[in-house]
Parts: structure tokens; sequence; C-alpha cells
């Protein structure tokens, strides 16, 4: 009897934590899918990890005021072999990025390119 009880609470445990997992990882779906929206932003932080890496951002509203942005790139596994590094994007950086806005008008995108202020383009990579 134990032992029964004990495979149905690991088996709904093991059902529990796949739901968890699955709902963690969203990919793209909070994200349009076009047009895209170039902004002029300066870069606040910079986090590379898992599952995606994230660019924080300023942007100049059209308002004139400071807006608070972030940016979701796909995983540092994706964006390595692009030439990133966790030194990439620095606080202070003036850069060029273009993505996908949030379906809800929320101040995120996904992020599809990077232009550093001195040319260089970042390809922010596929998949999720």
């Amino acid at each position: 009897m134990n032992y029964l009880r004990m495979n149905r609470i690991a088996l709904i445990a093991a059902f529990l934590l796949t739901a968890l997992a699955a709902r963690a990882h969203h990919g793209w779906a909070a994200f349009g899918s076009g047009p895209q929206v170039t902004l002029q932003a300066t870069v606040t932080d910079f986090h590379f990890v898992n599952p995606h890496s994230v660019v924080e951002f300023q942007v100049k509203g059209e308002d004139g005021k400071i807006q608070e942005w972030e940016g979701e790139l796909s995983s540092p596994s994706r964006l390595v072999p692009q030439g990133w590094t966790a030194a990439s994007l620095e606080a202070g950086d003036k850069i060029t990025i273009t993505g996908y806005t949030t379906k809800n008008g929320s101040h995120a995108m996904r992020v599809t390119g990077i232009v550093l202020a001195n040319g260089k383009a970042l390809k922010a990579g596929g998949g999720n």
C-alpha cells in the first residue's frame, strides 16, 4: 500500500514540475510578428543568461521623457557563435536596437538586431 501511494505522489509531482517548466519557457509568444520597430537607445544593463539574454535600455519618448525598455534575445548558446560575449553590451553604450514589440504594448521587445555607435552590427540569433 505504501509503495502504491509513493508512486502516485511521485507521478503527481512529475506532472506538476513538467507543467511549471513548460510554462516558464514561453518562447516568443508575447511578441508581435511585424512590423519591427527601431529605437535609438542607451544600454543600462545586459544579462547574458539562460534561457534568454536580456538588454535593459532607455529611450527618449515622443514626449521627451525617458522610458525604460527591456529587450529579449536568444540564449547565450545561440549568441556566442555569432560573436556575442557577456561584455558585448555595457551600461552607457549608445545603440540602435531593432525588434518586435510586445502584443500588450509594454516597453519590451524581441530583439532582432543591434548596431553599436561604432557601426558594428550584432545579430540577435534565431530560435528561443
